[in-house]
């Protein structure tokens, strides 16, 4: 069974402290917004890891691909 947009924010969410998270997909491809305080001083690569931590072996075997913006609350807040 192909996991669903709010699986996956669940599963970041048990994972990760957030202050938004939006996750949306198809079951096999999915893009999310996630922001959190964790990610504060953190290159792009650090944050991506702080989530693949929280997705824990579920990338290797339930998600196929998932496209990410990892922002801190100051970051979100500023105007694109």
């Amino acid at each position: 069974m192909l996991p669903t947009p709010e699986d996956i924010r669940a599963y970041i969410a048990a994972g990760l402290a957030c202050e938004h998270l939006e996750v949306s997909g198809d079951g096999a491809h999915f893009e999310a917004v996630i922001v959190s305080n964790a990610f504060a001083g953190k290159r792009l690569i650090a944050r991506h890891q702080l989530v693949y931590a929280a997705l824990g072996d579920r990338m290797k075997q339930e998600i196929h691909a998932l496209s990410m913006r990892t922002l801190t609350p100051e970051e979100f807040s500023k105007p694109v």
